[in-house]
């Protein structure tokens, strides 16, 4: 219930719309079978004091009509037309909703994990993420349909109960009793299926993080033929899935099962009741009977909505808890100043760690503006660090990394990041077109500015040379290239819109001397113009730079440009 509640409440206007259609359809169903009784008494031909039936004919005669069978039957089929065309009017809104609801889930996920810190989204598995975008967005919409159904179906109940509170109060208080026992008694099943569909969102995350993870690593699996391992591992996860799902099925069939006995029962002792007991007129017992087997009959089909419901649930409170712990993580929006790079940029006595790992205990360096600054130093040092508080990926525990003299912190981050070029030691580019990797859906950018990129990054010559050219896939991860060719697009991709900052984590490390010293080269003469800051371990690079720093112990020390690294 507090799920249908929540739906209701994060989706007013839209539920409201569909409520008041729902509301209509019944009140003009309702309508309807009120005609339905004094219809059967003139049947039969009887004309016994009916009060619903009496109530119907007057109401008729008031407003000019006759109450005859041809009459009667016009409104019978009336309504039904006009319940059907505004159930048509209300399911059509009910699809659109199901598609905004999956698809303002995905973005207020997607949002929240882009506008999160960098720290929170590296401990996210990226396969839950995934799962969460995708199946629980997907599946949480469905629940929302569910939930408008049970509305729905609790709607109809209540009219077909108010028709025949009418026509026989007690039976219809001894029949809506019957009902919510049964509800109460199979509720049980509706539990089960609960756990077992919380059990499939768990286990369908654990299945696309762990199949993420093994499809990330599966050339050096295969290469080492463990990959066998790692099949038997999804193989388990995926019997798992398979045995929740059963119990979901196997519960609900045993609902079904359950009701449609029970149901005729319920019939036969309510027709013997109307019959025997509160010696009804024949067409009285008639609607009755058919009322009361329509009340029970969509109480059942409300229970089983329920059950698909609850099926369903986990996954919308598993996305909407994603969400809010990516809110929880967001990055600071304090600074509003607008960014230059005029000056130079300076780290003054900052302290970093890792909680109980000091990585920074005193660093003072200066990076002077259009200059190839290098740092290098053991791994483990800080040299990623380094660049991560540049790009204020990451924050000092203390001191300041001042832009012309301004505190990062009061610099609007977003704006100073769009000054930036940044190169990760990680290459992976998308299963897409070179061209699409460099330009990343950038609409200010060309594929002018992508042929540029590619030839300051020395990648131009092979690009040119393929049969599509920039139109050439480039694989999974980038797998159709070469590493060397790969790195040379991402250092194109950094270099498109034309940054005034350019950072590099380790940019030859998958390079041939031919190819690293080409893109030496171009750093060099990239620093007339921008400011470049590479961290790496390649003699190469740290004999192009102009200025040389080495991390170590938490402090830089700058080297002298008279020691040559070999």
């Amino acid at each position: 219930m507090r799920t249908l509640l929540t739906y209701i409440m994060v989706f007013p206007r839209r539920s409201a719309f569909v409520m008041v259609a729902l509301l209509a359809a019944g009140v003009a169903e309702g309508l309807s079978l009120t005609a339905l009784l004094p219809l059967l008494s003139i049947a039969v031909g009887d004309t016994g004091e009916s009060g619903i039936g009496q109530f119907m004919m007057q109401a008729l005669q008031k407003i000019g009509i006759s109450p005859t069978l041809d009459t009667i039957l016009l409104i019978i089929v009336s309504g039904m037309f006009l319940k059907g065309l505004i159930l048509l009017i209300a399911n059509r809104q009910v699809g659109y909703t199901v598609a905004h609801v999956a698809t303002a889930l995905r973005l207020d996920l997607i949002e929240a994990l882009l506008a999160s810190r960098w720290h929170y989204y590296l401990r996210q598995p990226v396969g839950a993420l995934a799962n969460s975008v995708a199946t629980e967005a997907y599946r949480a919409a469905n629940g929302f349909e569910h939930s408008v159904n049970v509305l729905a179906l609790s709607i109809q109940v209540t009219v077909y109960a108010i028709v025949a509170l009418f026509i026989s109060w007690q039976a219809t208080v001894a029949s809506l009793l019957i009902g919510m026992f049964l509800l109460i008694v199979l509720h049980r099943l509706v539990r089960a299926t609960r756990r077992a569909g919380a059990k499939q969102t768990r286990l369908l995350r654990e299945l696309l993080t762990y199949l993420s993870d093994v499809l990330g690593s599966v050339k050096s699996l295969k290469a080492m033929s463990r990959d066998n391992v790692a099949d038997a591992i999804l193989h388990e996860q995926t019997q798992q899935l398979e045995k929740a799902t059963r119990r979901e099925v196997m519960n609900r069939a045993a609902l079904m099962a359950l009701q449609e006995p029970i149901l005729a029962a319920l019939t036969a002792s309510g027709l013997y009741l109307a019959l025997m007991v509160w010696q009804l007129s024949l067409p009285e017992v008639m609607v009755m009977v058919f009322l009361l087997t329509r009340i029970l009959g969509l109480l059942n089909k409300t229970q089983r909505r329920f059950q698909q419901l609850t099926v369903q649930e986990s996954a919308y409170w598993a996305l909407r808890k994603a969400a809010e712990d990516a809110r929880g993580a967001a990055e600071r929006t304090t600074g509003e100043l607008v960014p230059t790079l005029q000056k130079g940029i300076n780290l003054s006595h900052v302290i970093f760690d890792y909680g109980s790992k000091s990585i920074f205990k005193d660093l003072d360096f200066e990076i002077p503006i259009k200059s190839f600054t290098a740092v290098m130093g053991p791994s483990g040092v800080g040299k990623s660090t380094l660049l991560d508080l540049l790009c204020g990926l990451t924050e000092p525990k203390s001191g300041e990394v001042l832009i012309d003299e301004i505190s990062l912190h009061d610099i609007n981050l977003r704006q100073w990041r769009h000054m930036i070029g940044y190169v990760s030691q990680d290459t992976i580019l998308l299963h897409d077109t070179i061209l699409n990797n460099i330009l990343v859906g950038e609409p200010a950018l060309d594929s002018a500015d992508a042929e540029r990129a590619l030839k300051q990054a020395g990648a131009w010559s092979f690009v040119s040379a393929l049969p599509e050219g920039m139109q050439t896939i480039v694989g999974e991860r980038g797998g159709l290239l070469s590493g060397g060719q790969r790195q040379r697009i991402a250092i194109a991709r950094a270099l498109a819109h034309r940054p005034q900052l350019l950072l590099l984590d380790e940019p030859t490390s998958a390079l041939d001397p031919e190819s690293e010293q080409t893109i030496c080269e171009t750093l060099q003469q990239l620093s007339a113009d921008l400011t470049i800051v590479a961290v790496s371990h390649q003699p190469a690079v740290i004999n192009a730079a102009d200025n040389v720093f080495i991390l170590s112990n938490g402090e830089a020390e700058r080297l002298s440009r008279s020691v040559e690294v070999i």
